[in-house]
């Protein structure tokens, strides 16, 4: 993170998911913490989540993602972000994921997967940490 700079965190909503309550709440806990937030809404595809994450210049991205189709909605996204040399935006994700397939969100690069339960504590501090990474 630089010095005098208000991390920007994009949280999007991808796919058909129709509920977007958890990506509010992270948002505004991450807005709380200080951190200027864009929220792209719901039913976003990983072009409209790059160009944006591209058009707002940000430091992370967040992904909420509860329909089950996390490992194509974010392999796409993660191609994108390659394709348009944003590999050094962290990309984390919430939502519903089963844990057979955390091992391979790791492996695809996603930072971080954040389930039910998890804290907006915990978020706010591993994204101050992976910007700080950064």
């Amino acid at each position: 993170m630089r010095d005098e700079h208000t991390p920007r965190v994009l949280i999007a909503k991808p796919g058909l998911d129709g509920h977007d309550r958890g990506a509010k709440v992270v948002a505004r806990a991450l807005r709380d913490a200080g951190m200027e937030i864009i929220y792209t809404g719901l039913r976003q595809t990983p072009e409209m989540i790059v160009e944006a994450a591209l058009q707002e210049d940000v430091d992370a991205i967040g992904l909420s993602i509860l329909s089950g189709a996390h490992l194509p909605l974010t392999e796409r996204v993660l191609a994108l972000l390659r394709e348009n040399d944003m590999t050094d935006v962290p990309l984390f994700l919430g939502g519903i994921i089963p844990a057979d397939d955390l091992p391979v969100l790791k492996d695809m690069g996603i930072a971080a997967v954040f389930g039910p339960g998890s804290s907006t504590d915990e978020i706010v501090r591993f994204v101050r940490e992976a910007l700080q990474r950064g």
